[in-house]
């Protein structure tokens, strides 16, 4: 039985870039768990998009033994968390499973968006924070600016705050030291019934899903008929162990521990993230409070330019969604585009990272579609109102038969330094924001609060913030509620037939700009034909919008030199009835740049 009093579990929260993963390195390196001659950049970070990205996409948990001052020898376990937004759930599960956090501020960069985020997240699970000031050997580092911000926001005492260096190694041993103290050991009784808490999952192609979890009460052994708290689903525990840089397989789990566990578990989905394990023989009464289900926000559609690669694309789904249970998808077919999925995702920054792996990866060459929200819409069915639930255009009901729709709304935490507050207010007003509050962090940063549409945001609404802010400001958000709203329905029609991928949901008084700017777009788009091609937007049938994609002309009179007029009048008529025959059967053929054209309608 080990001893609870020398076990530490805890966890790195910060925002993207602030050196979380250069300084689980560090600890990695110092605490002896990995040779110099192992050591690679960013070594839990085991996706080549998590290293060009500077992100950390899935969650990673790691075993270190360090020993401390006084001789004692410490079991350490770091449950590193991903880093940004879309990842909100799945970091509040990980902290969940420790009993303390990091705080790694930036000493160039100050407290961002995401660092705030998580911090509130880690008080809520009441885990000790320890404050830490990262990159003090950069030349711009200003340390003490950012120990007295510190001092604001949690109230540590600015020169009690610990200044390190991750990439150096200056202060890590400090803080391995400092963290020992301060952060309680696991409590927990090894002889109550079992609870472990999953904090994350991943598919094994041989073994099946391997559970990654923290045991808050009792023990598990090998053999033992495990049971899933949320849907009553059990197996056989086949294998456990703990984790340093691979797999050390144990025979017992008890309070406190920190590993793997592997059941034949064919489907990951029945090893949700934040769900409860406990024993057949001897179940638990509660679970461990938290347990969601993983909804996702943003949904897009993701088409094979090449028709014979759908069953290629199908299966690079499957394969995707084996290590990532929140990516949701289901057949669809366009009649632009042919068959493809309907995918759903956390966020964009989700929605980009499984595009950049299906393309990577893969070797697939895909179309997406505009990315939208869940709207939820009242129509009146029979005399009867009912609520339907619409997450793309084309399942948009009858203009005449609805009654309300309503959008989701996010609450968004936005840091930018004070001389861009006019420019960030600018885009927060135009993107149908309702102004919270303002809250000065230190004389330079100001944090505001704005209410917005969640729709509004998951375009490019970052880029623009980058933008309006020079690069400093940064930017969370956290989903409020539905709320009326007045939307409709902009239907795209090119040659006068409805391009479905093409519309969207916007707001009645946006309407009438974004559908001249799309046509506009669309005009410049889609190639010239040997007739005139109208290019319109309208809501319900009302148009709203209407640019023409000229003709290409060819001569047909240039072989006339002199005689009757009458000759060229016939010449014309009779291409004139040419085009009049092409219009009618002619297909125009929509290429993905205007699909593109769609997301950056506000750029003008």
């Amino acid at each position: 039985m080990p001893d609870l009093s020398t076990i530490r579990n805890f966890c790195i929260i910060a925002h993207i870039d602030h050196g979380k993963s250069t300084l689980a390195d560090r600890l990695l390196e110092r605490t002896g768990t990995i040779t110099e001659r192992e050591m690679k950049e960013q070594t839990l970070d085991d996706m080549d998009l998590e290293r060009e990205r500077g992100i950390t996409i899935k969650s990673h948990a790691v075993r270190m033994a360090h020993t401390a001052p006084d001789g004692q020898e410490y079991t350490l376990n770091l449950i590193d968390t991903p880093g940004h937004v879309d990842f909100t759930y799945e970091v509040s599960r990980a902290l969940k499973a420790c009993e303390g956090a990091i705080l790694l501020v930036d000493a160039a960069q100050g407290i961002e968006a995401q660092t705030i985020s998580n911090l509130w997240l880690a008080l809520e699970q009441d885990l000790e924070i320890i404050p830490v000031i990262n990159k003090i050997d950069l030349p711009v580092a200003r340390p003490d600016e950012v120990a007295q911000a510190l001092e604001d926001l949690i109230g540590e005492p600015a020169e009690d705050i610990l200044q390190i260096s991750a990439k150096t190694g200056e202060g890590v041993d400090e803080m391995l030291d400092l963290m020992i103290d301060r952060v309680p050991p696991p409590s927990g009784d090894p002889d109550a019934p079992l609870r472990a808490l999953i904090f994350d999952s991943i598919y094994d192609s041989y073994r099946g899903s391997v559970v990654y979890a923290r045991v808050f009460d009792g023990t598990l052994e090998a053999g033992d008929t495990m049971e899933f708290m949320s849907n009553k689903k059990q197996y056989d525990a086949e294998e456990m162990g703990i984790l340093r840089m691979g797999r050390q397989k144990v025979d017992t789990f008890t309070a406190g521990d920190v590993g793997y566990i592997i059941g034949s578990i064919k489907d990951i989905q029945d090893a949700r993230v934040g769900d409860t394990i406990t024993t057949a023989h001897d179940p638990a009464e509660e679970p461990i409070p938290g347990f969601e289900e993983v909804k996702p926000m943003v949904f897009s559609g993701i088409y094979p330019t090449e028709t014979d690669d759908f069953e290629e694309l199908r299966g690079a789904l499957e394969k995707l969604q084996l290590n990532d249970a929140s990516l949701t998808y289901q057949a669809e077919s366009s009649s632009a585009l042919g068959y493809g999925f309907r995918v759903g995702f956390l966020g964009l920054l989700h929605m980009e990272i499984i595009q950049e792996r299906l393309e990577r990866e893969f070797d697939l060459d895909i179309i997406t579609t505009v990315p939208n929200v869940e709207y939820e819409v009242e129509v009146e069915e029979k005399g009867e109102p009912k609520t339907v639930t619409v997450d793309k255009p084309e399942d948009m009901p009858h203009y005449g038969d609805i009654e309300a729709v309503h959008e989701p709304y996010v609450k968004a935490d936005i840091i930018t330094p004070s001389d861009y507050i006019g420019n960030v207010i600018e885009l927060c007003e135009k993107r149908r924001g309702e102004y919270g509050s303002q809250r000065w962090l230190d004389g330079q940063t100001v944090k505001l609060e704005y209410e917005l549409p969640l729709a509004e945001i998951v375009f490019d609404f970052y880029d623009n913030l980058k933008s309006a802010s020079r690069g400093y400001a940064s930017f969370d958000y956290e989903l409020l509620e539905y709320r009326e709203s007045d939307l409709v329905k902009l239907t795209i029609l090119i040659d006068e037939k409805p391009a479905e991928p093409l519309s969207t949901i916007v707001h009645r008084d946006s309407a009438h700009e974004v559908g001249r700017k799309l046509a506009k777009k669309l005009k410049d788009v889609i190639p010239r034909q040997l007739y005139e091609v109208p290019v319109q937007a309208s809501i319900g049938s009302r148009i709203v919008a209407r640019e023409t994609i000229k003709a290409q002309r060819k001569d047909v009179t240039a072989k006339c030199y002199g005689g009757d007029v009458s000759r060229k009048k016939k010449l014309l008529e009779e291409q004139k009835e040419g085009k009049k025959r092409m219009k009618q059967m002619g297909e125009i053929d929509v290429p993905q740049e205007a699909f593109l054209a769609i997301l950056s309608v506000d750029e003008d």
